[in-house]
Order: C-alpha cells, then structure tokens, then sequence
C-alpha cells in the first residue's frame, strides 16, 4: 500500500515537468519565430544603398516631385481642354407630359374629359466660328504653361537628388572621420606605450604620462561623437529614401576629381539658355505674353453657329410625329462694358512686363550661382591638392617627433601637437574631397543636366 501511493506521486510529479517541459519547446520556438520575423526588419534597419538607389527612392517619396507631377497634369488638362475649344459642343434632350383636357365629341356633340399627351426628343449642337483668335491664343498660353509646369518638375527633381547628394555624401564624410578619429585613438594609444616606456627607464616624466593619458582620453571622446554624428547622417539619409532607420551609404568606386566635359564658357552659356529656372521663367514670360493678346481678343466680336434637330409626337410611340430642324448664326459684341476690357488687358502687360523681368533675373541669377559652383569646384580641386600635401608633411613630422622624442631630444608636448596636426590634416583631406563632389553635384543642379 505504501509503495503504490509512492508511485502515483511518482507518476504525477512527472506530468509537471513534462508541462514544462512542452511549455519550455513552446516559448523557443515562438522566440525563434520572433526573431526570424523580426531578422530581415533588422537588416533593412541597417540596410546599405548605392547613391543611384538612394535618388531613386527619394524622388519616389518627395512630397515636392509629387506636386510638381501633379502641376504637369493640371497643364496637360488645361491644354487638353484648349483643344476641346474649337470643337462643337454636343447635346441631347428628351421630354414628356400627360395633361388632361376637355374635348368635344363630334359624334355626339358633347364635351367630354380626355387627355393631352405630348412626347418629344432632339438633338442641338454649337459651336464658335470666330471669338476674335482666343482659342488660338489660349493654345499657347496652354503650351507655353506645359513647359514650364515641366521645367519646374525637372528643377525640383535635380533640387532632391541634391539633398540626396548632400545626405549620401554626409553619411560617408561622417564615417571617413569617424575611421580618421579611430586612428588619432590608435596613435595615442602608440604614443602612451612610448612614454611608459620611456617612464621604465627613467627618461619620462610623470607629466609625459598625464599628458599622453589625457590625449588618449579626448581622441576616444571624440570617437563617442564620431559615432554620434555618423548615426544622426544615417537616420537623415534613411529619412530621405524613406526608410525608418538608419542606411548606411555604399561607397562610389571613385570620388576622385575628374575634367568636366564643358568649358566654362559653354557652362555659363549653358546655365542662360538651359537651366531649369530659366526656361521655367521663360515659359512664364510667354504665357503672360499670351494672355495679353487674349485680353485685347475680347474687343473683336464673336461668331457663333447652332443647328438642331427636334421631334414631336402626340402618342407614345416612334412612328409618326413632327420634325424640325432649325440652323441659326449669332454675333456679340459688347459695346460698353464699364471699361472691363480696358482694365483686362491693362493688368495683362503688367504681368507681362513683370514676367520678363522675373525671366531677366533668372538668367542672371542662374549665371552667378553657375560662376559661384563653379569657383567652389575649382577651389576644393586646388584644396584636395594642398590638404594631400599637408597631410604628407603632417605625417613625415610626427614620424620625425616620435624619432626625436625616442631618443629624448623633443618632447612629449611635441609629440602631441604633431599628433593633433597629422589628425587634423587627414580630416582636412576627407572634407576637402566631399566639398568637390558636393560643389559638382550643385552645379549639376544649376545646369539641370549631369555631368
């Protein structure tokens, strides 16, 4: 008796582990299902993009491109609806009524009650033979605001691939200094074990330790905000294309600098005749231009023809009834019209005369900042070249410090000035080369075409 209760708590204490046991399996396996969802969303949180795939994601997303598509077809509307103007219009009417009446028999001589049914159908068009020119006016107007509606998506789509530019290259300029700042950490950490070295053998001083450990210290806090800043430049670049976490941009095979296909007397040429703004303003002035010849076409009459074609029947039924036809011509002319017209075609040159000296501005304007871009070209060319140099020479004096401080002739104070010039024309270098390619990229945006 004392050894079948034994195994029953036996048997019952085994059903709890084996519960666990399956609760156990259960939660990895829906851990391990949690982190295969959660994996891929973790490697598109860190995802990498080419320049080209992050522009073309950030012209897909561009609440800007968006509005500017949106002007295109409104142009194509309008323009659309100018042609339709020499058109007829075209309209169908349709009718029935039941009335009752009084009539009078003439069987029985008698007024009797009754009824007075009438059905009718037709059809009417109109169109205008003469209105003094506007549809032809209005044509133009219509065409000149098609182009630039498309020039000024053109602009705003070299405007965001130059933010792309700007994040994208912020991104890897942030990630060259950040590799810049590891290595000022790496050479201080050299430059200690000298001194401690040094310190052995009694040929340092206390004050070369203290000062050797405090420049480790603040090449590694400037690590710390290396890495903050890279994280910031990737979160920006993420925002851009779309993306909800940080991107890491891929690095162009070459960022070298290289002969640009024009001359500078072809670019300036260029950035008058074809830059996006300025064709924009352009087709603005034409417009404008446009609307002057459509107000003075409202003192010219205007010559309409109508035609139709009715049919009546008394009875509910396709046989039998009356047809008409009619065909008629119209002519309006306003007399007087409280001086509309005058003041209509007063405010039309005004904007006129505006819209050619917006168009006059944007051509100097598109000028000096081709002439600005490409100064700022030609000068990080020449600061890429200088920063090279510097940067050799920065780093053949701290190699020759380090000699003189090994055999005690200099001191660890020279050592450290060396240290932050060599770092500091490293960094200048990287900067020097992303101002080129960035200086490139907002001239590209001025002429509106890649280079």
């Amino acid at each position: 008796m004392k050894v079948g209760p034994g195994v029953i708590r036996g048997a019952t204490g085994t059903r709890p582990m084996k519960n666990t046991y399956r609760a156990l399996v259960r939660t990895a396996s829906c851990l391990t299902a949690g982190v295969i969802i959660l994996w891929p969303m973790s490697i598109r949180g860190q995802q990498a993009v080419s320049l080209d795939e992050a522009i073309d994601l950030a012209l897909v997303r561009s609440p800007q491109m968006l509005q500017q598509d949106q002007a295109v077809d409104n142009a194509e509307l309008a323009r659309r609806s100018a042609w339709a103007s020499f058109l007829p219009s075209l309209s169908a009417s349709t009718s029935g009524s039941l009335r009752s009446a009084n009539v009078l028999d003439p069987n029985t001589g008698q007024i009797v009650g009754g009824s007075s049914d009438s059905y009718g159908a037709g059809v009417s068009s109109r169109v205008t033979i003469f209105q003094g020119g506007t549809r032809f006016v209005e044509m133009n107007r219509t065409d000149a605001d098609m182009q630039a509606a498309i020039a000024r998506r053109e602009n705003q789509r070299f405007n965001v691939t130059l933010q792309t530019k700007n994040f994208f290259f912020n991104a890897l300029r942030q990630t060259d200094l950040l590799e810049v700042a590891r290595q000022r950490v790496e050479q201080a950490q050299q430059n200690l074990e000298i001194v401690r070295a040094r310190s052995q053998v009694g040929r340092a001083t206390i004050s070369d330790s203290l000062r050797a450990r405090l420049d480790l210290v603040n090449a590694e806090q400037g690590v710390l905000q290396g890495e903050t800043t890279l994280r910031a430049a990737e979160f920006a670049l993420g925002r851009q294309i779309g993306a909800s976490a940080a991107v890491v941009p891929l690095r162009p095979s070459s960022l070298e600098p290289t002969m640009l296909p024009l001359a500078e007397i072809e670019i300036m040429q260029l950035a008058e005749s074809g830059s996006p703004t300025v064709i924009a303003a352009t087709q603005a002035a034409n417009a404008a231009s446009a609307n002057v010849r459509a107000a003075k076409a409202s003192f010219l009459p205007t010559i309409s023809m109508n035609t139709g074609y009715n049919w009546n029947n008394q009875h509910r039924s396709f046989t039998g009834g009356k047809t008409s036809w009619s065909l008629g011509f119209s002519m309006s002319y306003p007399i007087f019209n409280n001086f509309q017209r005058q003041s209509s075609v007063d405010r039309a040159q005004f904007s006129y005369q505006v819209s050619r000296l917006q168009e006059d501005d944007a051509r100097l304007a598109a000028r000096q900042q081709a002439d600005n871009a490409l100064y700022s070209l030609r000068t990080a060319e020449r600061a890429i070249e200088i920063a090279e140099e510097a940067a050799r020479v920065a780093a053949e004096d701290l190699r020759v410090v380090r000699e003189r401080y090994a055999v005690g002739v200099a001191t660890i104070l020279d050592v450290l000035i060396s240290q932050s010039a060599a770092s500091q024309a490293d960094a200048t270098v990287i900067t020097s080369r992303y101002d080129y390619v960035i200086a490139r990229a907002e001239l590209e945006a001025i002429l509106g075409r890649g280079l």
